[in-house]
C-alpha cells in the first residue's frame, strides 16, 4: 500500500473529537481524494506533515524542540518520505530522528491535526502543512541530543511550559487526555 493511501485510511477510519478536528480530518480526506501527491512536499501549496509529541515515561513532562527555522517551541515531526509506510511511520522517524532517542512508542492512533503556514518550507512560496500529531512514549531515563533541525531540545514540565503557540497547548491537552491524565 502506498503512503498515500495509507494516509487516508489512517485519516479515514480515525474518529477525532467533534468540532474543529473533525472539520480538519474531513479537509485532509478531501485532500488526499484530490492530490495522488498529497503527502509529497511536492504537493504545492498544501501537503501532509506528520509528527509527534514526546512525552515522559513518568507523563509529568513533554520533550520540545526550539524549531531552527520557526524559532519557537514545538513538537517533533516534518514532511513524509517515499520510506515512510504510514503517517504513523513518519511520526516515529520524525520524532527518534529529531529527539535522538532510541525506543519511542509511539501510540497508532492521531491525538490531533494541525493546519498552520510555513514561509520557509518552499521556494515558491507559502505552504500549508496538514500536520497529523501522534503521542510518543519514551522510556525511563531518556536523553535527548539536539538535531540539525532544532537550536535546543529540552524536557519541559507539564505546569512550567515555555511560551507556546495555542495549537501546541492543544497538542499537550489531547495527548494528557489520551494518556488518562488531567
Amino acid at each position: 500500500m502506498t503512503l498515500h493511501r495509507e494516509a487516508l485510511a489512517e485519516l479515514t477510519t480515525w474518529t477525532p473529537p467533534p468540532g474543529r478536528q473533525t472539520e480538519l480530518r474531513d479537509r485532509y480526506v478531501a485532500h488526499l481524494h484530490a492530490h495522488a501527491d498529497g503527502t509529497e512536499r511536492s504537493c504545492f501549496p498544501d501537503h501532509l506533515t506528520s509528527g509527534a509529541l514526546v512525552v515522559s515515561a513518568d507523563g509529568e513532562e513533554v520533550l520540545l524542540n526550539l524549531h531552527r527555522k520557526a524559532g519557537a517551541w514545538f513538537h517533533f515531526g516534518g514532511h513524509c518520505e517515499p520510506g515512510d509506510g504510514s503517517l504513523l511511520a513518519t511520526a516515529w522517524r520524525e520524532s527518534t530522528e529529531e529527539s535522538g532517542i532510541v525506543g519511542l512508542r509511539v501510540d497508532r492512533e492521531p491525538v490531533h491535526l494541525s493546519e498552520h503556514t510555513v514561509g520557509f518550507c518552499d521556494p515558491r512560496g507559502d505552504v500549508q502543512h496538514l500536520d497529523v500529531r501522534f503521542v510518543a512514549l519514551a522510556p525511563a531515563g531518556a536523553e535527548p541530543v539536539v538535531s540539525a533541525e532544532s537550536t535546543d531540545v529540552r524536557w519541559w514540565p507539564l505546569d512550567d511550559l515555555p511560551e507556546l503557540h495555542d495549537d501546541m497547548h492543544e497538542l499537550i491537552d489531547a495527548a494528557r487526555q489520551r494518556l488518562g491524565g488531567d
